[in-house]
């Protein structure tokens, strides 16, 4: 069965620091590119970040570029996203995404509130 449970979210103020988790299982986690994607209320799911499948090649949405980092741990079939500088317009829920070819898991999401 695949699973793909992200963990880490919370409430935090502006400019504070999360680090989200995405924990993988039932399928070849190492052979699938990892992303992050979030959603903001009354918006379209959004890109954020992509890394590929040895960690060596990692890609970000503008908005985030310099405050973000993905990550992958492919021994414990995990996936980070360390969020700094966080501003108030990063809320959303967040969502760990595998994809090898046209194969796609997605997971339930993780709640980021940026509030003061």
């Amino acid at each position: 069965q695949v699973k793909l449970v992200e963990s880490g979210g919370g409430l935090v103020q502006p400019g504070g620091s999360l680090r989200l988790s995405c924990a993988a299982s039932g399928f070849a986690f190492s052979a699938y590119a990892m992303s992050w994607y979030r959603q903001a209320p009354g918006k379209e799911r959004q890109w954020v970040a992509t890394i590929d499948t040895t960690g060596g090649t990692t890609g970000y949405v503008d908005s985030v570029k310099g405050r973000f980092t993905i990550s992958r741990d492919n021994v414990n079939k995990m996936v980070y996203l360390q969020m700094n500088s966080l501003k108030v317009e990063d809320t959303a829920v967040y969502y760990c995404k595998a994809r090898s070819g046209i194969v796609e898991y997605w997971g339930q999401g993780t709640q980021v509130t940026v509030s003061s």
